[in-house]
């Protein structure tokens, strides 16, 4: 039966996605105002395939399904997951370049401030860099954190996947 390991596929995605939103809005907002963190371009995209593996999960668990096919579409969301982290984590080390939208690279609007374009603005508002390595724990940014977590991901999924 491939209940035990889908189990910890959904959770372990959802856990991951909740935690990004606990670090971007409720860790900054309540509780040590250095958590507040903002997210980049990327990380956002990086939160699309625990979204669908925590749904996809969650569907499979709740009717109770055992579709090779659909957990065959966990793992190969999964591995898009890792990609993305990977991708991430490269730009974040320099390893190679990220999208010119949200790297320190491309940076075609350098010489203007916020208030010539958007008049009446007010404050400023800070501009999040794909390529700024931030650590978070040991030394690893989230974004390496993330890749650990999806190559976990992958490997729940598989074994779900084989039992399925």
């Amino acid at each position: 039966m491939d209940r035990p390991f889908l189990l910890l596929g959904t959770l372990g995605a959802a856990g991951l996605l909740g935690g990004a939103f606990f670090f971007q809005w409720l860790g900054g907002a309540f509780f040590f105002q250095w958590l507040g963190w903002q997210p980049c371009a990327l990380c956002f995209l990086q939160r699309w395939p625990h979204g669908i593996l925590a749904g996809l999960g969650a569907l499979l668990l709740v009717l109770g399904w055992q579709s090779l096919a659909l957990h065959l579409v966990g793992v190969a969301t999964a591995v898009v997951s890792a990609g993305l982290a990977i991708y991430h984590s490269g730009v974040e080390r320099t390893w190679w370049p990220g999208p010119a939208s949200c790297s320190g690279s491309g940076n075609a609007l350098s010489g203007v401030d916020g208030a010539a374009l958007l008049p009446g603005a007010g404050e400023p508002v800070a501009v999040v860099l794909c390529d700024e390595f931030t650590p978070f724990l040991f030394g690893l940014s989230m974004a390496n954190w993330n890749v650990l977590a999806s190559l976990a991901l992958i490997a729940l999924w598989t074994l779900a996947a084989r039992r399925a």
